[in-house]
């Protein structure tokens, strides 16, 4: 199924919470980035149970707004919401999956994986400072490719994203330019190109647009037949972007080491790690409101911890460890309560 298809997808399921909702169906808004693996859990877990996930793909920063205006069962968000901010809100966050970043471009005969990038070039052209494919700073990592003597144009984000403060966070990390002068955040002051709206929309905006540069979650790039860049990781090395390098990201990530499992896979050392990795999250309130609602929130993702690890992994995601799992379903279990002070998850 390509990603446009998905894109279809997300509006039928926006306009499916304007209806009335059997009462375990659960909505659920935000982060486009983990949009198609959620909506092929959602389909599985409605053949088996009979239960409906409705999901809006509206961007990190809808899916906190929405779970803070109480108007959906469940937020989404890719930038893990801080511990203070949480604890304000009166907020659980957990992970689902993890995915990466990938820079994309629409350049006539380049094929994925052709064309090698630094996290500083990577930067620089975002920051208007390379204006050209056939900068000697680009033709330097690509002798042999036939780079265009073309402008540049870059496609970024249009809305309040956590893919955004994903790959701004990297662009942080790497270079001290973009750092100072733009630094990281779900929206920033873009100094040239062009914005798109969610993961979908600077998908279909890179394949329109000749000589463009983008950056989506790798489901996005594969679905949509749109060829990725490769990146220089930490230790200086070009890894493709799969499976692998997503997982050696994670392979010694802390996950306690943050409130709400919020860490960064940013730039991880390793041979074979991506340098863009990151997880998704899940917004949900400690004390439900409406039990029976978090319940079946946490259902969904139960079930799907336990029988959607190949779906994820169809579509290039990472499931979680076990051991993460479990953690996360000992939070469940431990912070999740009714107004009396029940426990809305049993393990």
């Amino acid at each position: 199924m390509k990603i446009m298809s998905y894109a279809i997808a997300a509006g039928l399921a926006v306009a499916s919470l304007t209806t009335t909702a059997s009462a375990a169906d659960i909505t659920g808004a935000g982060a486009t980035f983990p949009f198609p693996v959620y909506s092929k859990w959602a389909e599985a877990y409605k053949k088996e149970t009979g239960n409906g996930m409705n999901y809006q793909s509206i961007g990190s920063g809808g899916g906190i707004k929405q779970i803070q205006a109480k108007t959906v069962d469940f937020g989404a968000t890719d930038a893990p919401m801080k511990g203070e901010d949480l604890e304000k809100n009166g907020l659980l966050q957990f992970p689902t999956v993890m995915g990466a970043v990938v820079p994309v471009v629409n350049i006539q005969g380049v094929q994925p994986g052709q064309i090698k990038l630094t996290g500083p070039v990577l930067a620089d052209i975002f920051q208007g400072k390379i204006l050209k494919w056939n900068d000697a700073k680009i033709a330097q990592l690509n002798a042999g490719v036939n780079l265009p003597n073309a402008n540049i144009t870059p496609v970024y984000r249009s809305d309040s994203s956590g893919t955004t403060s994903v790959f701004t966070t990297y662009l942080s990390q790497v270079s001290e330019g973009w750092k100072s002068e733009l630094g990281a955040g779900t929206t920033v002051n873009w100094p040239v190109g062009q914005g798109g709206k969610g993961n979908e929309g600077v998908a279909a905006t890179v394949k329109q647009v000749p000589n463009s540069i983008g950056y989506v979650e790798y489901a996005y790039a594969k679905q949509n037949s749109i060829p990725h860049t490769l990146l220089q990781n930490k230790a200086g090395k070009y890894p493709a972007p799969e499976i692998k390098s997503f997982q050696a990201a994670a392979a010694s990530a802390n996950w306690s080491s943050a409130p709400g499992f919020g860490i960064s896979l940013t730039n991880q050392g390793g041979d074979d790690a991506w340098p863009i990795t990151n997880p998704t999250f899940i917004l949900v309130y400690k004390t439900a409101e409406k039990p029976e609602q978090t319940a079946e929130v946490l259902k969904f993702f139960d079930w799907s911890f336990k029988n959607g690890d190949k779906l994820a992994s169809d579509l290039d995601y990472v499931p979680l460890p076990d051991n993460v799992v479990e953690q996360i379903r000992s939070t469940w279990s431990k912070d999740i309560k009714t107004s009396a002070g029940q426990p809305v998850y049993k393990m």
